[in-house]
């Protein structure tokens, strides 16, 4: 976005400068909006779970910033010469249900006809611009908690290629339809102000950001970080990594000092592009067993503590 026009408004409590999942704009003291949007391509063939992964994964921008989501708005575009309107429909109806699930609003949206189909919505929630969670809230000293396994992104392309089995294609499929309900609930609670959700950079990528504008050092320990799947290193072993982790990961070598010992899959798996991923929250060490319970409770896949936040550094990631 550099070089296009733009006021200054103080009331944009977070633009795009700060590569957040979300924009935040003030209309009073206790209240502020929440705008994202979001769409991609299907990774599924399940025109109907298609719908859902990819409205979950819109939705999960709100949650990320610790908003509520209250409307959305339908993205959509579709080849009417190769997909029916049937299949249209049950894209539509998962992406209606999932926002259901989300106590949200449906309030319309646009359509036109592209060479592939493309679904996703536009999202606006509520915060107390108070209780914003940004990537600049994190203090040295604070822990890490990841809310959702990493290896969608290779588990996808294992399905593309037919050697993934349709329990681990369900396992994962039903991961990335989950939604980030518990942003909303650490939030509200004000035991987090800093965090982000790991999707198309991976772990490594997005917790860049957050370390970038916290002004910390992220310490991970790579074994904490948890694998959807046993099998994932495998399924690495055989090639089965998108472009865009592997992009990721090529990019994460400017910013990440990796031991020494740590394995190629190991370091492909922190990088793995994720779709719908988990949310990666900062969390001071008084509030942590508080902040675990409330994540627990609020429908959180997993609660994984992977690393401790310390001071700037020469790289902003430390992976042990």
């Amino acid at each position: 976005m550099r070089g296009l026009t733009n006021i200054s408004d103080p009331n944009l409590l977070i633009g795009s400068a700060s590569s957040d999942d979300a924009a935040v704009y003030r209309i009073s003291d206790e209240t502020a909006l929440v705008q994202t949007l979001d769409f991609f391509t299907p990774i599924v063939d399940d025109p109907y779970l298609f719908g859902q992964i990819a409205a979950a994964n819109s939705l999960s921008d709100v949650y990320a910033m610790g908003g509520k989501p209250i409307t959305a708005m339908n993205i959509v575009a579709v080849p009417t010469d190769h997909l029916d309107l049937d299949t249209i429909n049950m894209i539509l109806r998962g992406g209606a249900d999932k926002v259901a699930e989300a106590e949200c609003s449906l309030s319309g949206g646009h359509t036109v006809q592209n060479p592939e189909p493309l679904y996703g919505l536009s999202v606006t929630g509520l915060v107390n611009p108070h209780r914003v969670i940004s990537n600049a809230g994190a203090q040295a000293g604070d822990r890490l908690l990841l809310t959702k396994p990493l290896g969608t992104g290779i588990i996808s392309t294992a399905i593309k290629r037919g050697i993934c089995s349709p329990e681990l294609e369900k396992k994962a499929s039903n991961q990335m339809a989950t939604l980030n309900t518990p942003g909303s609930a650490i939030a509200s609670a004000g035991l987090t102000k800093a965090g982000t959700d790991v999707t198309g950079f991976g772990l490594l990528g997005h917790l860049s950001h957050l370390c970038r504008e916290s002004r910390v050092t992220a310490n991970i320990d790579s074994a904490a970080v948890p694998a959807i799947d046993p099998n994932v290193p495998e399924f690495i072993r055989q090639g089965c990594v998108p472009g865009g982790s592997r992009e990721n990961l090529r990019l994460a070598k400017e910013f990440t000092t990796f031991a020494s010992n740590l394995t190629e899959e190991i370091q492909i798996l922190l990088a793995d592009a994720q779709t719908s991923g988990g949310l990666l929250v900062a969390v001071n060490q008084a509030n942590l067993e508080q902040a675990q319970d409330v994540l627990d409770a609020n429908g959180a896949n997993i609660v994984a503590e992977i690393g401790v936040l310390t001071g700037p550094s020469e790289k902003s990631i430390v992976v042990s």
